[in-house]
């Protein structure tokens, strides 16, 4: 038996990137997987190939009746839902003096706001279930920071004291909470961040490993036992046993 036969997970930025490994290998391991993005992608063919049942919405995760429409349709559908994966976001920073306000509120809204809207949307149905698992994606900058990214920094570092605070408001009802903080992973994002598909020298060799990581590759896709916490995986965090974490960042590199 696969290790998410039976769960309903809930994926934006489904449609590239993060977002599109997790859904892929969500399907694999047996879920039904809902994504939602701001437009389709040919490549989704692999993950309805792999578990029929999934579907897409094209949305905002600004928009929050949108949010709450695609979470409201899946819970018809399937009458649950049982993991949210927030991977969707944007890119933005430089020097403060050089940030307008309005692309600080941009990022903001896009990677802290529509994270927040869509924890806000599933909950209800994880509430009356009394059982859940909640998984945001954050970022190494929004740990320790980094020249000229303020804006999308100062984002994730909002997601990871969001997840915190998610962790100790819900984990006495039986919904976990966690984030995980990739470093360099080679996403359309990142590519559009260093505009260009090549990764530059000092990208890379800041990173522990030395190289970036590719999100099938990224440690929260990879599959292990409990006790090697830092290599678990996505699908072991988000499957309902006594041992599974809460409340917890996950930083990797690669």
């Amino acid at each position: 038996m696969a290790r998410l036969d039976g769960k309903v997970a809930f994926v934006t930025g489904a449609a590239s990137g993060i977002g599109f490994a997790t859904a892929l290998r969500f399907a694999r391991e047996g879920a039904v997987v809902v994504g939602l993005d701001l437009a389709t992608c040919p490549d989704w063919k692999q993950v309805t190939d792999a578990a029929p049942a999934t579907g897409f919405h094209v949305a905002d995760v600004r928009d929050a009746a949108a949010q709450n429409a695609a979470v409201a349709s899946a819970v018809k559908d399937h009458g649950r839902i049982d993991v949210l994966v927030s991977a969707a976001g944007i890119a933005g920073g430089g020097p403060v003096h050089l940030v307008s306000a309005e692309d600080w509120q941009r990022v903001q809204d896009v990677n802290l706001t529509g994270t927040f809207l869509s924890a806000k949307a599933v909950l209800p149905s994880m509430l009356a279930q009394r059982s859940g698992s909640i998984v945001t994606i954050a970022s190494v900058e929004g740990i320790e920071g980094a020249e000229g990214g303020s804006t999308y920094n100062a984002s994730k570092g909002g997601v990871i004291l969001l997840t915190k605070n998610m962790a100790m408001d819900y984990g006495r009802m039986g919904i976990r909470v966690n984030c995980i903080c990739p470093g360099f992973i080679d996403t359309p994002l990142f590519r559009q961040v260093i505009g260009s598909d090549a990764f530059p020298s000092a990208s890379a060799s800041s990173t522990s490993s030395g190289a970036s990581g590719v999100p099938r590759r990224s440690p929260g896709l990879r599959c292990s036992s409990p006790p090697r916490m830092p290599r678990s995986s996505r699908a072991w965090r988000c499957r309902s046993t006594a041992d599974s974490p809460q409340g917890t960042r996950w930083a990797s590199s690669s």
